[in-house]
């Protein structure tokens, strides 16, 4: 199973702070230990131990801070052909996908909030070659015999995948909105 692109890799948990800070207070009772002149097997034992935390420790940071660097290094890139491609296309909108609703062989059922105007709005989007994952920001050419101004929202919209031009993880987390399309017919 893949990870979802979208979501910022953490880089420290509760766990790993509390781990380092309890391997920091043993290397400082290994010190003390060593100046008041402890027998030399407790010391030795201790130092091996110690190391091998060390090297676990390290080996876990390290992988984080590779980890959250790359998906950085990615979202810069994703965000900079955004940019690109909506420079380059006449029309253009934004939607940022709140949930996957249903997945199917031929596309999925998903909920959008339409960013300019803050409208949200069940949408079937075709299959794409890449997986659209919930939080994902897409850049799209608006069908215009679905949208148009001064029309009401289609109840449904629908996407083809030749309509999608660029995906990119939010620049800000997405706000807790308060009603989705089902509560809002009711």
């Amino acid at each position: 199973m893949s990870t979802n692109p979208v979501i910022r890799p953490k880089l420290a948990t509760p766990a790993l702070v509390l781990t380092s800070v309890v391997y920091l207070i043993a290397v400082a009772y290994l010190l003390v230990a060593l100046i008041r002149g402890a027998s030399p097997e407790i010391l030795m034992v201790g130092c091996l131990a110690l190391l091998v935390v060390a090297g676990t420790l390290g080996s876990i940071w390290l992988a984080r801070i590779r980890r959250r660097r790359k998906w950085m290094v990615d979202a810069g890139e994703k965000w900079h052909y955004f940019d690109d491609a909506r420079s380059s296309h006449r029309t253009t909108t934004e939607i940022t996908v709140l949930s996957v609703d249903a997945l199917e062989p031929t596309g999925s059922w998903i909920t959008v909030n339409w960013n300019r105007f803050d409208h949200i709005q069940r949408a079937w989007i075709e299959a794409t070659p890449d997986p659209i994952w919930p939080g994902s920001v897409v850049l799209m050419t608006p069908d215009p015999a679905q949208v148009s101004p001064g029309q009401p929202w289609p109840q449904t919209y629908y996407i083809r995948a030749s309509d999608l031009l660029a995906w990119a993880p939010p620049k800000h987390p997405v706000s807790r909105l308060r009603t989705f399309p089902e509560q809002a017919q009711r």
